[in-house]
This record gives C-alpha cells, sequence and structure tokens, in this order.
C-alpha cells in the first residue's frame, strides 16, 4: 500500500472532530518521520532503506515512534528520548487544548514536527504555534519538515512572552508543572500536559489545567499515557521495589494483579497513593512467569501482587493495606474513570493535589 493510502487510512480511524481529522490529513506522518527509527528498547535501529516496509508499517501502526534513543548517544538499551506521538493522543490532547483558528499555541517538545504541523493547520493563516524542542538534532530535523508551515521552532526550554498563549500542549511529562508554562498562557487558557510523581514513574497520565487569574491551575485527568518526562526534571531511576530481597509479610487481597490491568485501574492506584511508585512488571510465578503490580516506598517498603491475589512485601510501611483500602475506596465510589481525578496547580506551580475527591489522605507538594 502506497504511504498516501497509509495515511488517509490513519486520519479516517482517528476519533475526533472533523477539523481536526482535517488538520491530520493535510500533514501525512511519512513526511515528518525519520528515516532512522528504534522498533524497540532492545535490539539495532531500523534504516528506512533496509527495510522500506517495515519502516512504513512501524510509522502506520497508530502508536508512538521512537525517534531518537539515549538523548542521541548509546546505551545497554535503546531509551527512549524523542518520539513522534501515537495520533489518537495526539488527537484527543489537541481537542482538549479546545485549539481553534487564530489562537496562538505554545508546543512544549516538538520531536518531529508531526504534532506541530498538525496545530498550525489548525490555527490557520491568523494563528500561531510556537514549538519548543531541547535537543538540537531533534529539533534541526523538525524544523526542516516543518518549512513551509508558519510554525515558530525555538531550540531551548524557556517559552518566549508572558500571556501570550491561548493553549500549552506538552508532549512530555512533569512532576512540576514549570512557572514559565503557566506565565506564558492567558488566563482561562487550557494547559495540557502529562504529569508523574517522578521521572522514574511508569504511567504519565494527561491533565487538562485551566489557568486561573491568580496564577494557580487545576483540571482533571482526560487520559492516560506513557510519555518520556521533562528533561530538565529528570531523577536517577530509583531500584525496582523489593529487588533481591525476601518477603518479610505475606497476605492475600481480594484481586489480582490481572485484574488491576484488565479492568484499567493501574494510574487511578497510582493517583489513589500519594508518594507510592506504582508500576508493573514481571517475575517468576508457578514454573513460568507472572505479571505482577508493584509497590515501593522511599523508605524502601516495597510491595508485589501477584496473579493469584497473594501479596508479599517488607519494610516499614504497610503498602499491602494500603493497596486495599485504596482499591476498597474505588470499589465504593463505583470505580470512578480518571478524568473524575483531577490536578492543582499552586501559584508557586507547586503540585499541591492529584487525587479523587473521595481520597482522603492530606495533599502533597512536589
Amino acid at each position: 500500500m502506497a504511504l498516501d493510502d497509509m495515511h488517509e487510512r490513519l486520519v479516517s480511524s482517528l476519533e475526533t472532530s472533523e477539523a481536526i481529522r482535517a488538520a491530520f490529513a493535510d500533514h501525512p506522518r511519512h513526511r515528518f518521520i525519520p528515516d532512522l527509527v528504534w522498533p524497540s528498547t532492545t535490539g539495532l535501529p531500523l534504516f528506512r532503506t533496509a527495510d522500506p516496509e517495515r519502516w512504513a508499517r512501524i510509522v502506520y501502526a497508530q502508536d508512538a515512534v521512537t525517534i531518537q534513543a539515549n538523548d542521541g548517544g548509546a546505551g545497554p538499551r535503546n531509551e527512549p528520548s524523542s518520539s513522534s506521538s501515537a495520533p489518537q493522543l495526539m488527537a484527543d490532547m489537541i481537542a482538549v487544548a479546545r485549539v481553534e483558528p487564530g489562537m496562538h499555541v505554545l508546543e512544549v517538545g516538538t520531536g518531529s514536527g508531526w504534532n506541530a504541523a498538525v496545530l498550525a493547520a489548525l490555527v490557520g493563516p491568523t494563528g500561531q504555534v510556537t514549538s519548543l524542542e531541547i535537543d538540537p538534532d531533534v529539533a534541526a530535523h523538525a524544523r526542516a519538515r516543518l518549512e513551509g508551515t508558519g510554525v515558530r521552532l525555538i531550540t531551548g526550554a524557556l517559552p518566549p512572552g508572558t500571556g501570550a498563549y491561548d493553549a500549552v500542549i506538552a508532549t512530555c511529562a512533569v512532576s512540576r508543572v514549570p512557572s514559565e508554562w503557566l506565565a506564558s498562557a492567558r488566563p482561562g487558557a487550557v494547559v495540557v500536559t502529562p504529569w508523574a510523581a517522578s521521572s522514574d514513574w511508569q504511567r504519565t497520565p494527561v491533565a487538562a489545567l485551566v489557568r486561573g487569574p491568580d496564577g494557580t491551575a487545576t483540571g482533571p485527568f482526560v487520559c492516560d499515557a506513557m510519555f518520556m518526562h521533562d528533561r530538565t526534571q529528570r531523577v536517577p531511576d530509583g531500584a525496582f521495589p523489593g529487588l533481591g530481597r525476601r518477603p518479610e509479610a505475606t497476605s492475600v487481597l481480594p484481586f489480582t494483579s490481572g485484574e488491576v490491568v484488565e479492568h484499567g485501574l493501574l494510574t487511578r492506584l497510582m493517583l489513589m497513593l500519594p508518594g507510592i511508585r506504582v508500576g508493573l512488571g514481571v517475575r517468576p510465578f508457578n514454573g513460568g512467569h507472572g505479571r505482577i503490580v508493584y509497590l515501593g516506598a522511599s523508605d524502601g517498603s516495597w510491595v508485589y501482587l501477584w496473579p493469584d491475589g497473594s501479596a508479599t512485601g517488607g519494610g516499614p510501611s504497610p503498602l499491602a493495606e494500603r493497596l486495599h483500602e485504596a482499591h476498597r475506596r474505588l470499589s465504593e465510589a463505583g470505580m470512578p474513570g480518571l478524568e473524575e481525578f483531577s490536578l492543582t496547580v499552586d501559584a508557586t506551580c507547586r503540585v499541591t493535589s492529584a487525587s479523587l475527591g473521595v481520597w482522603e489522605h492530606p495533599p502533597r507538594s512536589h
């Protein structure tokens, strides 16, 4: 199938408005993805000339495409450091930002340039898209692909202008919403950003924050995601909770790791457990391997929830009990969706709340 036909099929599959779909149609994805991509975190990168058909399948698989690994260097794994986001996720984030003709939009994280081009098509000739890219090599690629779109691309991390933008869309996750982002947005503007308490947390749900007149911002989480973290806020990856340690306690919970995954509860449990690192892993189980839900705390406490509902762990904090309590509260609230959780940022840009209304844990700051 020709690349243009593949793009047409991708656009027709998007669940979004006709205006957003038309903006995607104006800019085929394959014109923005570089010839060198990383199909997975292990193995060799793929050169387009080596296997054009595989390259095309990756580009139009409707997933994120890694266009840079290890910040442009080498490493034992291909750790993604720049990517083209999944098309449906792009469309969803653009929709909640309420991008319309004539708007001035700030994008943080240019990547391939495709998202910026789509935004430029939406704001039209009376609007303006400014895109920030921290990596000079990635910026150089995007600048060449964005020629003629009207996008203003800035190599760096700081946006120009105060109160200059009607919407802000970040394609990287943060733990602390930068003050420069909020200052650049006019009151009432939507700031769409992935968030996680730390850069070594797996899930980065996307929040749509409305910037208040006093410099605060608050809004709901709108979709789940796994974005790379802002390079200016990265912290070293912590050790895998409980790795190499013998369990000190065992209990049985009324739900399993499989149920958490199947019901899409992982991110909601993360938001219900302030300060606790929550994620998925694989460990030996019943002669094979089983998927576990793991929890880790700053005091070294840990717990694994196994496929049979058993929970093993150690350390001073009762993490199995906290996991059980969080699940119980979700159940009593009718298993509310992610949109029932909200993120609040104060005037100093500290995250002061990331929780569901039924949760009574005191606010925390970062």
